[in-house]
């Protein structure tokens, strides 16, 4: 048998198991040009909230009453696909299930293991989440020696990296967290040069204007709302604003995904002649090996670490995800399925 967490409801606000349904299913019996996958481990993202909304993202919307969304990591189990080989493991969008049955039009690609790194990094700095960090503060910001870059969920999958790979170019680098661990952790073992609680200051504008005295050149915002506001009142002239994520508003009661207290100061970006800019990472699957090469080569030379939250079974999904939103997580948030 096969479970399957399918979507029964639209969440409105934080997601709540009632909008969801544990269902069993028998394992189908594959055709021609199909593999069957065994789920290993999922990728807990906030985007797994966004494509729960009935309004089309960047992807067409999830449908009621199908396999919810998600991303991970499996082994092929069986096949009729001379193309994919029993045993071969894979990423892809798998879905919050034990088992998935692939076809050659599903988004998937077989994975290069490589000895010494763990699979689920694949799932981190090697995968989607170093590609986004990579591309979203290299190629969007193009940061120069000695500027300041402000981090938004810095301890978070993306965030850490960033902020890692700011240090790496010379960059004074400040992130904004949500409990003293996580500050603490970018602080003194990521080599972040300050960190700011956002739940502990009484004006984060005058917190941010104490960590970056000198002003915020770049500014990679994956919260959105008013630390997007709070960051855009101390960017200076020709700052960027890299969009990557708005993870305030994904939970919003009006059920779209709008956050319901926007930026007011958006006359910044034109009095500081800014640029504002959002992104997606699947713009880069071409260059993956580039941020790939360049992540293993950081890791090897001990300029990079991450961290990794891990969860075991699928029935803990829909909870699991909802750590994304309440901060109760640190580092890259993954759901073991099976072992590998």
């Amino acid at each position: 048998m096969n479970r399957q967490w399918r979507l029964i409801r639209r969440p409105l606000g934080i997601a709540q198991l009632t909008d969801f349904d544990l269902a069993e299913t028998p394992i189908p019996v594959l055709q021609n040009g199909e593999a069957l996958v065994r789920v290993e481990m999922l990728s807990m993202d906030p985007t797994n909230r966004l494509w729960l909304y009935e309004q089309p993202t960047y992807i067409p919307s999830q449908g009621l009453g199908e396999v919810v969304r998600g991303l991970g990591l499996g082994t092929v189990v069986d096949s009729k696909n001379d193309a994919i080989k029993k045993g071969t493991k894979v990423f892809g969008l798998l879905g919050w299930q034990d088992y998935k049955v692939l076809t050659p039009n599903d988004f998937w690609s077989p994975l290069v293991e490589i000895p010494g790194v763990p699979q689920s990094w694949h799932l981190g700095p090697i995968g989607m989440h170093g590609m986004t960090a990579y591309f979203g503060l290299l190629d969007i910001a193009k940061p120069q020696q000695g500027e300041t870059i402000l981090v938004s969920a810095a301890a978070g999958a993306v965030g850490s990296l960033v902020g890692q790979i700011g240090k790496i170019r010379g960059c004074r680098v400040v992130g904004i967290a949500g409990t003293p661990e996580k500050c603490d952790w970018i602080k003194n073992d990521l080599g972040f040069d300050d960190a700011i609680n956002y739940r502990e200051v009484t004006s984060l504008t005058d917190a941010i204007a104490k960590a970056c005295p000198n002003g915020i050149d770049i500014y990679f915002d994956n919260v959105g709302g008013r630390i997007l506001e709070a960051a855009l009142e101390r960017i200076n002239l020709h700052a960027r604003v890299v969009v990557c994520g708005m993870i305030s508003c994904y939970n919003e009661s009006s059920g779209d995904g709008y956050d319901l207290h926007p930026p007011r100061n958006l006359l910044r970006l034109l009095y500081q002649r800014a640029r504002l800019e959002g992104f997606l990472v699947s713009d880069y699957f071409h260059r993956a090996e580039e941020a790939v090469m360049s992540m293993l080569n950081w890791y090897q030379e001990g300029k990079i670490q991450y961290k990794f939250d891990i969860v075991s079974g699928l029935e803990n999904a829909p909870e699991t995800m909802n750590k994304l939103f309440t901060g109760n997580h640190q580092g890259k948030l993954i759901l073991q399925i099976a072992n590998s």
